[in-house]
């Protein structure tokens, strides 16, 4: 195995507003041999002037490899001249050592506007595979790059947006005039290199995920490119939801850290976050929403989400004490609600539930509950027997998902725990993704001992997710410990992704 080798090389000069410019891009195979790795192109033009250009990640070849890619376009203005005809080599560092791909020391050469130019090894290449769907995106291009010398007949792509439950085929077509429609300019020679360009599309609609490979019908035989036996996959970003009790304003240098939990849900890109003992100034009962923990960390993100709130007691005799749900997508259907049997806002075991939908893209309706219930011994019990039945009751075949979250003051293994495993209807998310065969134990096979092995789980707060829910849960992470953006919280936060099953 190489540790780093050239897959092919694109050299490209248009006129963009009458200014000529030259695009070069380099993609390449790259050894995963460590998560610290640097990646780049050492590279030059006529002028003889070398440069060096930086390399990102793109995507996964197999279990030991990736994809990089370096790009860069330089515009003739005054005395910058286009850098034409150039020569290259790639660089690899990684673990204190250094490879290279450089022709055994003779470089690489890559004439001005070529188009594309497939190494030696490379008989049949993908072009600008990206492992994400845009947001809103319906239809998925796929341009190939083939050796002539193969003599292909046909070039047919085979997909699913299903995971093979079904599947379509749809062909390419081959497009002469690729290098017009590319470059808005004619190449000097587009065939230089052997090069024939495939074109074809995808209609994906709504498709959450997308998984293909390519055959190609040629004079040897049916030719496959399906990603090292891996298939090409394509996905948009999963749904991020974070938990977190606030501790209502107990919290030393408490401004900076609602900062800190601000800058840590941009950071992330969370979509929907639920927050418990959120605050506000009691204000003889009125409350003050400049004070609202929410509505401040809310206003510190870059661009505001959407925000429900509403508070059941007094805490700590100056606050209106609550719950809030912060979210990227429109909130609808908002409510709230009393789970407690006491709703005197001068009772800490006065506890009001808030629940919103959420119509996730690609992923449809999602209601969401953000609940700060009491201990066992306070009327845990009651309360979550309560909230069950409520989003029982706001569960049809509309909705996608249920989610309830926030802290529940149950450890895992106690009663509280093993009174929600019980009634078989709902199943904690963090465990799901962190420890797969306690998960199956508990939640599955519900084995009589379990509770013993897990006696050392002190989680309070949770996500549980209704069995029949059409997502499954994608990752999960403890968030605002030491280690991982610093204490906000006498709690740590949840972050959890989710996708369709």
């Amino acid at each position: 195995m190489h540790e780093i080798q050239l897959l092919y090389v694109e050299n490209i000069i248009t006129r963009k507003k009458s200014t000529p410019q030259q695009e070069l891009i380099f993609v390449m195979r790259v050894a995963n041999l460590s998560h610290d790795k640097k990646v780049e192109v050492l590279w030059a033009g006529e002028q003889g002037e070398w440069q060096v250009l930086s390399a990102s990640y793109q995507y996964q070849l197999n279990a030991d490899e990736e994809c990089w890619k370096a790009r860069v376009i330089i515009k003739a203005q005054g005395h910058t001249s286009l850098p034409g005809n150039i020569n290259f080599a790639l660089h690899y560092q990684c673990l204190g050592q250094e490879y290279w791909d450089n022709q055994a020391g003779s470089n690489y050469a890559s004439q001005a506007d070529s188009g594309i130019q497939l190494t030696a090894s490379q008989n049949l290449q993908q072009l600008g595979f990206e492992s994400k769907l845009k947001a809103g995106q319906q239809l998925l291009p796929i341009t190939v790059s083939v050796n002539q010398a193969l003599q292909v007949k046909a070039v047919i792509l085979h997909w699913t947006t299903d995971n093979w439950l079904t599947s379509h085929t749809t062909p390419c077509h081959f497009n002469r005039h690729y290098w017009h429609e590319h470059a808005q300019s004619n190449a000097r020679n587009p065939n230089q290199y052997g090069s024939q360009i495939w074109q074809g599309l995808l209609k994906i609609n709504d498709a959450y995920r997308v998984e293909y490979s390519i055959s190609y019908d040629t004079a040897v035989g049916v030719l496959w490119d399906n990603n090292d036996g891996n298939n090409y996959k394509l996905s948009h970003e999963p749904l991020k939801l974070m938990i977190l009790n606030l501790h209502c304003y107990q919290e030393a240098q408490q401004d900076e850290k609602f900062t800190q939990i601000a800058k840590a849900i941009d950071d992330l890109d969370v979509d929907i976050v639920c927050f418990q003992e959120v605050a506000e100034l009691w204000n003889e009962g009125f409350g003050d929403w400049k004070t609202h923990s929410a509505n401040i960390i809310n206003n510190r993100l870059k661009h505001a989400f959407h925000l429900y709130s509403d508070w059941s007691h007094l805490g700590f005799d100056k606050y209106r004490e609550g719950v809030a749900i912060l979210s990227r997508y429109p909130l609808h259907n908002q409510s709230a609600r009393y789970v407690s049997d006491s709703d005197s806002i001068f009772s800490i075991h006065a506890r009001k539930v808030i629940m919103a939908q959420v119509n996730v893209p690609t992923m449809g309706l999602i209601n969401v509950f953000s609940a700060h219930l009491s201990w066992w011994e306070d009327g845990f019990s009651q309360q979550f027997k309560k909230l069950s039945s409520w989003a029982s009751e706001l569960q049809d075949q509309s909705v996608s998902a249920t989610l309830l979250c926030g802290d529940f003051n149950i450890t895992s293994g106690s009663e509280g725990y093993q009174l929600i495993v019980n009634a078989n209807e709902y199943e904690d998310q963090f465990l799901a993704i962190q420890d797969q065969c306690a998960f199956e134990k508990i939640l599955k096979v519900n084995d009589a001992y379990w509770s013993n092995s897990h006696a050392e789980d002190y989680r309070i707060d949770y996500i549980f997710m209704n069995k029949v829910s059409d997502l499954k849960v994608h990752s999960g992470r403890v968030l605002f410990t030491d280690d991982d953006y610093g204490r906000v919280s006498d709690h740590c936060g949840y972050l959890m992704s989710f996708e369709p099953k």
